[in-house]
């Protein structure tokens, strides 16, 4: 296992692609966080970075990381998908992290490939998966985010543009990170996995139906899953009260753990 490096400044991990992925890492004690960004998001954003301190406040173990494609990563965005990413960051995090316990936290996006991570693994991970934290999960999103018209588009001519509320650039989805989200599309069956689960989301969500986390908990044949709601919250979840709820999530989460 790597030993810490500076907060500040990313390391780099060579993937078998020839591509190089930023990182960084904080060991610690306990099971390792690993933040998993949204869409065309990276480790520097507010809930990546305050919940980072928060890990290295408490010793413990922390991983931040930027998708290939996204960030100070390597590569191409168009060519991302959650098939490539999910196995990346698995190729990450045994680099880096080995065999130690994870506790996979999702934001948007991220929470989508957090439970493909856990399920790919589910059959050999021997425990591996200590829990999972969604915040405004999303799986799914290719099959409940566009309109029949959008799909189409997408079929022609291999990208749909959406408006960015969150940013002066609109918002592309490439037809291969479709094609690939259809293929893994989760919460139309049971999902088997066992480990603790914390859904948090904003019923002020305009992106991400709050009802999904429901959904996605009902889906989970595992018993020990909490879903928090925050009944003013946004998507983003950024605001000083919803990081902090978002830690007391993770932190109870690692209290249980070591019980």
């Amino acid at each position: 296992m790597s030993s810490s490096i500076d907060a500040d400044e990313p390391a780099f991990f060579a993937l078998p692609s020839g591509l190089h992925m930023a990182y960084r890492w904080q060991d610690g004690a306990g099971p390792a966080l690993v933040f998993l960004p949204g869409y065309m998001s990276d480790m520097a954003g507010g809930k990546a970075t305050a919940i980072f301190a928060h890990a290295a406040v408490r010793g413990r173990a922390a991983l931040l990381l930027d998708y290939t494609g996204c960030g100070q990563s390597d590569g191409t965005f168009a060519d991302g998908t959650l098939s490539r990413w999910r196995d990346e960051v698995w190729a990450l995090i045994d680099a880096v992290v080995g065999n130690r316990p994870v506790i996979l936290m999702g934001s948007s996006m991220g929470g989508w490939l957090m439970l493909l991570m856990a399920l790919v693994r589910a059959p050999q991970q021997r425990g591996q998966v200590a829990g999972i934290i969604g915040i405004a999960a999303a799986p799914d999103f290719t099959e409940w985010g566009y309109t029949d018209a959008q799909k189409a588009e997408i079929a022609v001519s291999g990208v749909v543009f959406e408006d960015n509320p969150y940013g002066p650039e609109p918002t592309p989805t490439f037809a291969g990170f479709w094609a690939d989200g259809q293929a893994h599309v989760l919460t139309d069956a049971l999902l088997a996995l066992t480990c603790p689960v914390h859904l948090v989301h904003g019923q002020r969500d305009n992106d991400v139906p709050w009802e999904l986390s429901i959904a996605t908990a009902a889906a989970l044949v595992g018993d020990d899953v909490t879903v928090t709601l925050i009944k003013d919250g946004d998507h983003r979840l950024s605001r000083d009260g919803d990081i902090a709820a978002i830690i007391a999530a993770y932190d109870r989460m690692m209290r249980a753990l070591e019980d």
